[in-house]
């Protein structure tokens, strides 16, 4: 094993960034046949040694493509330490016999992963949930032409190169364009302005946490001695109070007189008498 492996073990994007991207720099690349190697001592034999030098020498390019990401605002360690998880599962999943470069392989899982991570961090609120959305988020930007807002026509066109509705790219506009609100009021706001914060809006006044569990535990006392109280009846009467109350398509008194060989009146009085026996086992 290399120096530059060994070094790596306990180096992290996080501590030294670019000790870090320097220490990636110096793993040796591996060449077809080592990459073959090691491919088909983790796919065949579960060899996570093999696994490791292949993420090791894989990690120059995910820091390459973490740095395309450095417009969102977020910190490039974090965004390459999402790449790395990319890259791992990606490694993971690597079949050796389809004749691919691990690195092509690669590139999607790392990008899914760092896209993920912008998606959850960009924006308190959740911008882009559709695949159309994921488009517009990473590509709108780019495919605008000036700072200004975009006119109907820089819509359309945008619209038409990216392949999603015209309506889709307003919204997402007027999304990548809104500013975030603090959550509290500001301490040098006044008294007026302070009370607008949104900590005072978001707060259900009716939830308090106590009477929620009381209700929970009432509730699932209840059922729990409804239960019972059934399963203490016989099976005839358990049997119609099911069909009868509980099943999602109930039973007509004559389809169970039928089956039962009784009377319409009998199953009806058979029904009363369950539920007053219920009634009578959860009073006590």
């Amino acid at each position: 094993m290399s120096k530059a492996l060994q070094t790596m073990d306990w180096m992290a994007p996080g501590a030294n960034l670019n000790a870090y991207i320097q220490g990636t720099a110096t793993v040796p690349i591996l060449s077809v046949e080592e990459e073959k190697s090691l491919g088909e001592a983790l796919y065949y034999e579960e060899d996570l040694d093999a696994a490791r030098r292949m993420v090791m020498s894989h990690l120059r390019f995910v820091v390459h493509i973490a740095r395309s990401y450095n417009g969102y605002g977020l910190p490039l360690a974090d965004l390459i330490q999402e790449g790395n998880v990319g890259l791992m599962k990606a490694v993971r999943r690597f079949n050796p016999e389809k004749g691919v470069r691990l690195v092509s392989f690669a590139v999607h899982w790392i990008k899914a992963e760092i896209h993920e991570f912008i998606l959850r961090n960009w924006r308190i609120v959740k911008i882009a949930t559709t695949k159309s959305q994921r488009k517009l988020f990473f590509n709108l930007r780019s495919a605008k032409k000036q700072l200004q807002w975009l006119s109907a026509e820089e819509a359309k066109a945008v619209a038409e190169d990216l392949g999603v509705e015209v309506k889709d790219v307003m919204e997402m506009e007027m999304r990548l364009s809104a500013r975030d609100a603090a959550f509290d009021a500001p301490s040098d706001d006044d008294d007026d302005n302070a009370s607008y914060a949104p900590v005072y809006f978001l707060e259900d006044k009716a939830a308090d946490p106590a009477q929620q569990i009381e209700s929970e535990d009432y509730e699932d006392h209840n059922n729990l001695r409804l239960s019972q109280a059934v399963k203490s009846l016989d099976q005839r009467s358990q049997d119609i109070l099911q069909r009868r109350w509980l099943d999602d398509k109930k039973a007509t008194l004559h389809q169970l007189a039928d089956e039962y060989g009784v009377s319409a009146e009998r199953i009806r009085q058979l029904e009363k008498n369950a539920m007053k026996k219920v009634r009578t086992a959860m009073e006590v």
